[in-house]
């Protein structure tokens, strides 16, 4: 698998940074005072729904870019984690923190 490892390794870094700050800009969001007002309030907390629902994805993003930097790390970036079959560089390309081959993430969605 030809992948530059100094530059993988940056750009996973700046995404975990990205994806820290937009936890930290979910959170304060969620942290500001609610109006008087109770339509106000209301509102205020139906925009929470979505709010968690990005702030999920960002963590699960999180973890599998802290994976892939682990990967990394031990020399195992771009096997797949089920098979130990090389993922295909345009996979790598797509999706950099995926651990799994296209097979193998069919199958576990099946």
């Amino acid at each position: 698998m030809m992948y530059d490892a100094v530059t993988l390794r940056t750009q996973l870094e700046a995404r975990l940074l990205a994806l820290g700050a937009r936890i930290d800009d979910i959170e304060a969001t969620q942290r500001e005072p609610l109006g008087e007002d109770f339509a106000d309030q209301a509102v205020a907390r139906q925009d929470d729904e979505p709010l968690d629902a990005i702030e999920g994805a960002a963590l699960s993003e999180i973890a599998l870019t802290r994976q892939a930097l682990a990967r990394l790390a031990a020399g195992t970036y771009g096997l797949c984690i089920a098979c130990g079959k090389p993922v295909s560089a345009a996979r790598l390309e797509a999706l950099p923190v995926t651990p799994h081959c296209i097979t193998c993430a069919r199958d576990a969605r099946s």
